[in-house]
């Protein structure tokens, strides 16, 4: 497996960053994942990390090297993210629990599977074609796509979202795929700080026309410019599938003389994304937030051997 990766992460006009990003591989599976914490309820960026930290602890579990079906894998390890968050709430007596959108996509053999919850995209662009992008999980989306079947003529609750990990209720997870991948290929996930304001023709157009590591930096500064000082926080992550051993070499990896017991990943706390530092984690609720992980892998594992 062949793939080239980056990522920027800005804080806009925020007063944190509260998204997180990062991927895991093997030697025949790789896992790119996206996940911004909901403003308005507490610890959004505790709420993004547990869950990438969940999905990235249950892909190390999974993929021996390959995940059996990544399909089921991207749902139950977005649900178990969900699972954590209400846990930790529990556990620290919050009186709201912290909440999160999510986006993944596994690219593995030559296919591509993805899974979201709320208004993370994921975008697909073949050539300078937009192949598929996901539809978010919002009153507005959700107006547009009746609108096409009936008649609508007041439109409500625009940018509400009426799911996401962390809610009262179970969340809805969008699957989709095995979408067969070609060589050049380009997979973007992006919180809603790019697609608010950048056009998904300006995203296609950048990621169609330019190298990755020229692409994701200017798609990032064109939604602070359009955006200006109530910028909300803007991030991407972006592979592009089988690249040329010559193409982005800085970010090119080659997964071929990992052996089957290999993992690697960038998904953990504290780390510099782009060129701002994300808020660290206290580091005991790091270690218990794992140890949870953990716990609940291994339950899950003594039920499936029972």
């Amino acid at each position: 497996m062949r793939f080239s990766v980056y990522q920027v992460s800005r804080k806009g006009g925020r007063e944190k960053n509260e998204d997180r990003m990062g991927y895991c591989y093997t030697r025949d599976s790789g896992l790119f994942a996206l996940a911004d914490g909901m403003g308005g309820h507490p610890e959004g960026e505790v709420a993004s990390q547990l869950a990438l930290q969940t999905l990235a602890a249950m892909f190390q579990r999974d993929a021996k090297p390959v995940l059996k079906d990544p399909m089921r894998f991207l749902h139950d390890s977005i649900i178990a993210g969900h699972h954590q968050l209400i846990r930790y709430a529990t556990e620290k007596a919050l009186i709201d629990t912290p909440r999160t959108t999510i986006v993944a996509c596994v690219l593995q053999g030559n296919t591509a599977y993805w899974a979201h919850c709320g208004d993370s995209r994921l975008y697909l662009v073949r050539g300078d074609k937009l192949v598929a992008r996901t539809r978010d999980h919002s009153y507005s989306e959700l107006q547009e796509t009746m609108s096409q079947v009936v008649p609508m003529n007041e439109r409500f609750n625009r940018n509400v979202l009426f799911t996401c990990l962390g809610s009262p209720g179970k969340p809805v997870v969008d699957t989709a795929g095995p979408i067969l991948m070609q060589a050049g290929d380009r997979v973007l996930l992006c919180s809603d700080g790019l697609w608010g304001s950048v056009t998904d023709a300006e995203i296609a157009d950048q990621l169609g026309q330019r190298t990755l590591a020229d692409a994701v930096p200017e798609l990032v500064e064109q939604a602070l410019r359009h955006a200006g000082a109530k910028s909300d926080n803007v991030t991407i992550i972006a592979a592009e599938w089988e690249a040329a051993e010559d193409t982005d070499s800085k970010s090119g990896i080659s997964t071929q003389s990992l052996g089957e017991e290999v993992f690697a990943s960038t998904i953990q706390a504290g780390v510099v994304v782009g060129d701002v530092p994300t808020d660290e984690l206290d580091e005991a609720e790091i270690e218990r937030s794992i140890k949870e992980i953990n716990d609940a892998i291994r339950r899950s594992n003594e039920k499936r051997s029972s």
